[in-house]
């Protein structure tokens, strides 16, 4: 199984062992998106959704969904998460939200999947609170953008 650290010599998955692993400052952004109808946009932007502030229900999901990224991603370690930020953004020309999540720790293991599942966690707060206008969003281009810390140094997207 070269190179994929989550199976062992037999090819059955595991928890890899990061004990051996220097203690260092790591972060990671991902980034993603909710593209909606124009009406949703409004209802959103106008602030009028029965639901409530959707981005800040939103934004306090993503956190949420940060620091419990080890209950629902297997073989990711629980984390000693430092900071979690968000941001959600209007963006007319999508019609949507554009969504970016930076997490950041100090250990022997990065934050990649607790950044990556901040922004679905958001995106997915974005759908629940107007899917009731908007059944036809889409969510998507949820990426990492910034990896920065560990052996493997630094990654930014093109």
């Amino acid at each position: 199984m070269s190179g994929l650290t989550h199976f062992d010599a037999k090819g059955e998955a595991h928890m890899v062992d990061v004990s051996a692993k220097d203690i260092t400052s790591r972060v990671a952004t991902a980034a993603g998106w909710v593209r909606m109808s124009a009406e949703a946009f409004a209802i959103i932007s106008g602030g009028t959704a029965k639901k409530g502030d959707v981005l800040g229900v939103a934004q306090l999901a993503g956190i949420m969904g940060a620091k419990k990224t080890p209950d629902l991603i297997p073989l990711c370690h629980p984390l000693a998460i430092a900071k979690v930020s968000l941001d959600l953004k209007l963006d007319a020309n999508l019609p949507g939200v554009q969504i970016s999540a930076t997490v950041k720790t100090t250990g022997q293991t990065g934050v990649e999947m607790e950044a990556l599942t901040a922004v679905s966690t958001a995106a997915l707060t974005v759908y629940d609170m107007i899917k009731a206008v908007d059944k036809t969003m889409e969510i998507g281009g949820i990426h990492v953008t910034l990896k920065d810390g560990g052996k493997s140094g630094r990654y930014e997207a093109s």
